[in-house]
């Protein structure tokens, strides 16, 4: 792999730099009309009367849609209810409400203005009922989802119960984390547009196929009936990853109107019908010898879902595969709140679930006396006990090694609150990161041109992630093009189908896909040169004959052509292949994860409680790395965002109206350029033949997993204090 690996900077760089770049609410059509989303203003009940007298007089105004109006959906609009990916929604079907922030009406107008003047406009008088809003007061009536994920909701292998009751070392440990939303910096978007029984979505998601299925089945049209059109994505996720309630109400509104008709969240509208990372409280129950061997662990999980469907946290599944340890038992639970259903937010289950583990694992090590890095070697899984599978590869005792080494841990005093700098408290803590790697379905196109030109084509999306480059960087070199002659072309339905930009898989099918039907084509050009008469090459042998830039080499270096050439005078001038990626039976045979140490050094204010990160670093095994350049971004930010977790971020739920309270960028609060220290990333090398064809694994979310529990023993280490409830504030410490 000549280009696969490089630093090579980001193709959709200048377009993002000069502003060329156009993001979903950029686009705009002809007669165009503009949608404001309204909102329930209670957490329960029904809606007694709708008065749109008035708004719909004010000057604009086109219509204003609600429950009494709007068009009847097929199977009141649950056609598509397919979870996780296909969610209950909103769609003015009823008179019910079920959370605060539900949508319960549309106003379209010529103008944005106007819009939102006539929905501040229109009046609505609710019937409301008692809403369940306390996470506390919620808890007894906890019931046991069908699934987490793919997996079971609650595990058991050996006696957990037995083993905790003979270790010389136990303890049992509760931790919680807050309801968290995603804040991307594009909000979401659509602009719906109907061609006689043809619809077309400019979407901001990262998941055109599931938004054409989900929006087909809701009208109960031909899939091929939606065309989904998203070329650049400002932030997911998670977020992104469903067809949400606005979607649909946008391609409602433009059927009813006869307009193109686009609707764009405001940022409070993030908060609430688009989803966010539940509440999770959290039970660890751990036990070990005096030499620090875990003899027993048990994860319990409870978090919250909606009353309108199940989604579950999987924050116990990290337990099940992390450590060594014969006996371990997991749990999840779910208790129903007037809250918008929860979902995907980046590292699903594995950033909740890490913050209580890697807690557990570091207080357990303070009981028996064992440095917390010995403490995770002494525990080393060289294998998944819980389905019994060896890794396909990992990497991770060789990222505590070199984490360690460059971070100093050696000079750490273990004793807490016994390190200082200046008048600063210095704390020392860790936490180790896993991810699943996952892969999926997808397909990829790719059409060599006459003029030397590769067009590659699939349906996945950017998020920022870099795709757009390292798809260009995997192509150039299985057709053995430079890579400024590859042009990769994404978010459109018309192209092959991808999965979700999601569970950073994207590499993994999408790439793997993009290099089957790179590597056909090249073969197929070779193959036409050794056949073709006036060729140099005639004649020559399939493995005799090279691609490199362009170029078809024999291998004795006597003779070349250039691929454009041939292709020139092949019959269609031009060579089209397509190629399909999905796993094997190697998901039978082996465990396949992403892993990493993190390293963090806290400073704290002893009487003001400030807590200041200086630096931290953090060793990945994340198999083959396409782009030395994006990956090194990707686990920076998954970084930041674990900083953010545990530090800063959580979602005010106000316990009298069910409202956020902190709906905004003010007081929603995420890290700025001056919370964030010195990070450093390190690449520990690492073969996977088994994962994929390229040997890569996601590395997007694996970056913020062990941060928030590296923070708190850091914390922990610094003063004394165990804080075990996110986010960690200055009040907690004084």
């Amino acid at each position: 792999m000549k280009h696969v690996g490089a630093p090579m900077d980001r193709v959709d760089g200048p377009q993002k730099v000069c502003g060329t770049a156009r993001y979903t609410a950029e686009f705009t059509l002809p007669k165009m009309a503009h949608a404001l989303m309204v909102q329930s203003t209670v957490a329960s009940g029904r809606i007694l009367r709708i008065d749109a007298n008035k708004s719909e007089r004010m000057p604009g105004v086109i219509a204003v849609l609600t429950h009494r109006n709007a068009m009847k959906l097929p199977k009141g609009g649950k056609a598509a209810v397919e979870p996780p990916h296909g969610r209950v929604l909103s769609l003015l079907q009823d008179d019910r409400v079920h959370y605060n922030g539900q949508p319960v009406a549309v106003v379209v107008a010529e103008s944005m203005e106007q819009a939102r003047a006539a929905a501040a406009a229109l009046r609505i008088d609710y019937d409301p009922a008692p809403a369940a809003l306390s996470f506390e007061e919620a808890k007894p009536r906890a019931y046991s989802p069908e699934k987490v994920v793919d997996a079971e909701a609650d595990t058991r292998r050996g006696d957990s119960l037995k083993a905790l009751s003979n270790a010389p070392c136990r303890m049992n440990l509760t931790y919680t984390t807050p309801m968290e939303h995603h804040n991307p910096m594009e909000p979401h978007a659509t602009l719906a547009a109907w061609d006689g029984k043809k619809l077309t979505l400019y979407d901001s998601t990262q998941y055109v196929a599931g938004v054409q299925k989900t929006v087909a089945k809701t009208f109960g049209i031909p899939t091929d009936d939606v065309r989904v059109i998203n070329q650049f994505v400002g932030g997911g996720f998670g977020g992104k990853g469903s067809a949400w309630s606005h979607v649909l109400l946008a391609a409602m509104a433009s059927r009813q109107t006869g307009r193109p008709v686009r609707l764009v969240l405001d940022r409070p509208q993030l908060f609430g019908p688009v989803g966010g990372r539940p509440q999770t409280e959290q039970t660890l129950a751990l036990g070990c010898d005096r030499g620090g061997k875990l003899l027993a662990v048990e994860h319990h999980a409870t978090s919250n879902t909606s009353t309108v469907e199940d989604w579950t946290e999987s924050s116990a599944v990290v337990t099940r595969m992390l450590y060594d340890c014969a006996n371990v038992t997991t749990t999840h639970r779910l208790v129903q709140l007037n809250v918008g259903t929860p979902t995907f937010q980046r590292a699903p289950g594995e950033a909740t679930g890490s913050f209580a583990l890697e807690s557990a694992i570091d207080e357990l090590s303070y009981e028996a006396g064992i440095d917390p890095l010995q403490m995770r070697l002494v525990n080393y899984a060289e294998k998944d006990l819980q389905n019994g599978l060896p890794y396909s590869s990992k990497a991770l005792r060789e990222c505590y090694r070199v984490g360690a080494e460059r971070f100093g841990w050696s000079r750490r005093n273990p004793r807490p609150r016994s390190m200082q700098q200046g008048r600063w408290l210095v704390g020392m803590g860790m936490g180790t990161a896993t991810r699943p790697a996952k892969r999926s379905p997808a397909a990829a196109r790719v059409r060599l041109m006459p003029d030397g030109q590769a067009i590659v084509q699939s349906s996945t999306e950017d998020l920022g992630t870099g795709t757009y480059t390292v798809m260009t960087q995997i192509a150039a070199d299985a057709l053995g093009y430079a890579p400024s002659r590859v042009r990769f072309e994404l978010g459109d339905t018309r192209f092959p189908e991808a999965p979700i930009a999601a569970g950073s898989m994207t590499v993994e099918s999408v790439g793997s896909a993009v290099h089957a039907a790179c590597d056909k084509a090249r073969r197929r050009v070779i193959q036409l040169a050794c056949d073709d008469p006036l060729s140099p090459l005639s004649g020559a042998s399939l493995e005799d004959v090279i691609v490199e830039d362009g170029w078809l080499r024999h291998r004795d270096g006597t003779r070349r052509e250039q691929v454009a050439a041939v292709i020139a005078r092949a019959p269609e001038r031009m060579i089209e292949m397509q190629g399909d990626s999905e796993a094997g039976d190697e998901t039978k045979r082996y465990s396949m994860h992403s892993f990493g140490a993190v390293f963090v050094e806290v400073h704290i204010d002893p009487e003001l409680g400030i807590i200041r990160v200086p630096r931290t670093v953090g060793a990945y095994g994340v198999g083959k790395v396409m782009n030395e350049k994006t990956a090194h971004s990707q686990l920076m930010g998954g970084i930041v965002w674990g900083i953010s977790q545990a530090l800063l971020e959580e979602s005010v739920l106000d316990q009298r109206y069910g409202r956020f309270v902190n709906a905004n960028l003010s007081e929603y609060h995420v890290p700025t350029n001056a919370d964030i220290g010195d990070i450093d990333i390190l690449f520990v090398p690492e073969q996977d033949s088994q994962v994929n064809g390229l040997g890569a694994k996601g590395l997007g979310e694996v970056g913020m997993t062990g941060v928030a529990g590296a923070i708190a023993n850091a914390v922990y280490h610094a003063t004394g204090r165990r804080i075990r409830e996110l986010p960690i504030t200055l009040d907690k410490l004084l």
